[in-house]
């Protein structure tokens, strides 16, 4: 009887770290709302780094492609789920009380 290898997270695969560290060494802001990462922070921070990528995995994006790959602020990336566009980052405007 033949064992199947077993299929392990992509994500926890070397060629996925690597890609996260060339992402990582660049520093660049979040490309969703434009403002700067907290790269030190703890991963569970909402404001830390993390890879983003531009068209979600669920919808055909590729895991390890660099083109794909995109630096976000947690919040921000939780916040996009797996839309294709970022939502708006501004909330519309609301009138004021005050006249």
């Amino acid at each position: 009887m033949e064992v199947a290898p077993v299929a392990g997270n992509p994500r926890n695969g070397r060629p996925y770290r690597r890609l996260t560290a060339w992402l990582r060494a660049q520093r660049l802001p979040c490309w969703l709302c434009g403002h700067n990462i907290g790269y030190d922070l703890d991963p569970r921070h909402p404001l830390s780094f993390t890879l983003d990528h531009e068209q979600p995995l669920s919808r055909g994006g590729a895991l390890l492609d660099k083109a794909n790959a995109r630096a976000a602020h947690r919040r921000c990336n939780s916040a996009k789920g797996n839309r294709t566009r970022p939502s708006p980052t501004v909330a519309p405007q609301r009138a004021s009380r005050r006249w």
